[in-house]
């Protein structure tokens, strides 16, 4: 009876299991496959088998010699992927933790309407959002004209088109997907911990540290792990307040799929950035089983 079930229960399951394989692994073993072939001289790819791509992703070869040379453009463009991520993430854990604890604490009644204010921005669209961070930060914009009206500053900040524009944008992005699993974790706290901290004399960093950090961590794993992955392969973002010249890693394969004509390098990237993504989300899953088995 019990196999019967367990049989009818796989059945049922058929339809999504095939979805998933054709919508999710299917283009995954595609880029797979095209990252070991060689580029078509005007898009697409030519069957013979190479590591040219995988080879591309961090070297170049010299067009006298052939002798293999760091490529630094490649370095810096997934260096500036990988920090500008962290920076994100960690950013938006320290804007995000104070919002999530004052949440948090408000009345039962209160809750939802912050909850709905923070979630405001996930109604509209992300082009639409990036180009209002736009607005604000160009040197016509918003930011620069209240500085200059208040006398502080007297030429416009050039802020657009830099890291630091990128790094503005995706922090304003992608700060609700902080705030809500930490409050998801704060909300479970029991503040009698606070209270027994404070009468066995401890300071306010000391139960910052020691308790209430280690009771929430499975909340600030989730966050960042949330910020981090869409973070590490933003495209719209980094395209607009960018203006091209601060490249990431999700912009930079398109242009191998556009401009250019390079499949298999693009492919290869593809599949470097989704190992870089399944590493992260590894690290997750290990703390989050760490902290099942410690209760």
């Amino acid at each position: 009876m019990a196999a019967k079930t367990v049989r009818g229960g796989w059945l049922l399951s058929l339809p999504a299991l095939v979805l998933l394989a054709v919508a999710a692994v299917g283009p995954l073993l595609i880029m797979v496959v095209y990252s070991f072939l060689l580029p078509g001289e005007y898009g697409n790819v030519e069957w013979g088998f190479s590591f040219d791509a995988w080879t591309g992703i961090l070297f170049t070869r010299d067009v006298f010699d052939d002798t293999l040379r760091l490529e630094d453009a490649h370095l810096s463009i997934l260096l500036r992927s990988v920090n500008l991520s962290l920076l994100t993430t960690i950013f938006t854990f320290a804007v995000g933790f104070p919002t999530a604890w004052f949440i948090a604490t408000r009345p039962q009644r209160q809750r939802a309407l912050w909850l709905f204010l923070i979630t405001i921005p996930f109604w509209t669209n992300l082009l639409i959002r990036t180009l209002a961070i736009n607005e604000i930060i160009r040197a016509e914009g918003l930011l620069n004209n209240i500085l200059i009206g208040l006398g502080l500053i007297d030429q416009p900040l050039q802020i657009i088109y830099t890291d630091t524009a990128v790094f503005i944008g995706m922090t304003y992005v992608y700060l609700p997907l902080m705030v809500l699993p930490l409050f998801a974790a704060i909300d479970r706290f029991d503040m009698r911990l606070l209270e027994a901290g404070y009468d066995l004399y401890a300071t306010r960093f000391q139960v910052l540290r020691r308790i209430i950090v280690p009771v929430v961590k499975p909340g600030i794993i989730a966050g960042s792990i949330l910020v981090f992955v869409p973070a590490l392969g933003a495209y719209v973002t980094p395209r607009i307040l960018g203006g091209g010249k601060q490249m990431m890693i999700g912009n930079f394969i398109e242009l191998q799929f556009g401009q250019g004509r390079n499949w298999p390098l693009g492919a290869a990237l593809s599949v470097t950035l989704l190992v870089i993504v399944t590493a992260a989300l590894l690290v997750y899953v290990r703390f989050a089983n760490r902290e099942v088995r410690h209760g």
